[in-house]
């Protein structure tokens, strides 16, 4: 496990632009961590470091955004998924090795991830802007 501390959101992009380096293109990064932690800043500086460059949001209300870059990326937002039947609605499984899939609250889907995917926990630090990063599965 890799631990890092991030100071402020560009810190957080930058450490997610680092992974993105290290991508083959058929990842899945499961994203754990409260409301407000950086999920999406850190998807938005994934995002980057795959060319692209603008447009990132969370998919709140769509579920899933994808972007074009080096690689299709699909943005999940697992939420409001509290079934098997609601995950399966997300088409979920249909993306699987087709991109990098990025997965906003994967608490959600624990049980639903592939055993070999980047795990990143990301809780607060003491004061607050800075982000504990826990990362599973990638060197960095």
């Amino acid at each position: 496990m890799i631990k890092f501390v991030s100071k402020n959101t560009k810190e957080t992009e930058e450490l997610a632009n680092r992974i993105a380096q290290k991508l083959c293109g058929t990842e899945v990064i499961a994203l754990f961590g409260g409301l407000g932690m950086g999920k999406t800043a850190f998807t938005r500086g994934l995002a980057a470091g795959l060319g692209v460059n603008d447009g990132v949001s969370s998919p709140t209300f769509a579920l899933v955004n994808e972007y074009v870059g080096k690689f299709n990326i699909y943005h999940f937002d697992m939420y409001r998924v509290t079934t098997w039947d609601d995950l399966y609605s997300t088409g979920f499984f249909d993306y699987i090795d087709t991109g990098v899939l990025v997965i906003e609250w994967s608490e959600n889907i624990e049980g639903a991830l592939p055993n070999d995917c980047i795990k990143i926990k990301i809780s607060k630090g003491t004061d607050e802007n800075e982000r504990i990063f826990e990362i599973d599965g990638v060197e960095l």
